[in-house]
């Protein structure tokens, strides 16, 4: 995949539906163990919730699905959780959805929006991003190709992620993986063909509002 949608990071949030507490808690995930041991970690940490209701969502179509209601009525907690993930279209993401009950039923409709707002108020603290797959460009250039090399790629919001300053200029640049080419074409035709260009790694990067995260 050149991009899919996810999480930045662990996140969570809180809220208070009729007395009960519910806390959202989302994180990244690359495998089903990863999934188990934030579940596992939370259940842990809440021991003593009345209930840690959990939905994840993994790999490339999706393909891996599961949810607990934990003791919930079938159907008003695990599957909501799980249709916000669907719904975001949202990838290797896992949620728990932590209860403290407070001693007011909420009924079936009641339950299935607490563990909607639960699992949404998680998710915005670890922060939706799309994930892209950037791959890192090293052209080597002589130092009077330096100016107007930048310029070009800075006007093109291509990220210079380091300069290396040798006999010639190393520049890395970070591309999103179905611009390369374009890329490419950009550095041979500013320097006449003269820059040396190589491909580096690749590896999927947090974009948020068209902006790159840390």
């Amino acid at each position: 995949m050149d991009s899919f949608k996810t999480v930045h990071r662990v996140g969570s949030g809180e809220i208070i539906i009729n007395k009960s507490k519910f806390i959202g808690h989302a994180c990244p995930i690359e495998s089903e163990e990863d999934a188990l041991k934030f579940i596992e970690k939370n259940k842990k940490r809440y021991y003593n919730a009345t209930h840690n209701v959990y939905a994840y969502v993994l790999g490339e179509n999706s393909n891996i699905q599961r949810y607990s209601d934990d003791g919930e009525p079938s159907g008003t907690a695990g599957i909501p959780v799980l249709n916000v993930l669907k719904q975001e279209n949202l990838r290797n993401v896992a949620v728990v959805v932590t209860r403290y009950f407070g001693g007011v039923k909420l009924g079936a409709g009641g339950l299935v929006r607490a563990y909607i707002k639960g699992s949404k108020v998680g998710l915005e603290n670890a922060q939706i991003v799309d994930k892209i797959l950037f791959q890192e460009i090293k052209a080597e250039i002589d130092y009077t190709l330096l100016g107007k090399l930048e310029n070009e790629l800075t006007k093109n919001n291509y990220i210079i992620k380091q300069k290396i300053f040798e006999q010639k200029i190393t520049l890395i640049i970070l591309v999103e993986n179905k611009d390369v080419h374009k890329l490419k074409n950009i550095l041979n035709d500013l320097s006449n063909g003269k820059a040396n260009i190589t491909e580096g790694n690749t590896s999927y990067l947090s974009v948020k509002n068209g902006k790159l995260l840390d």
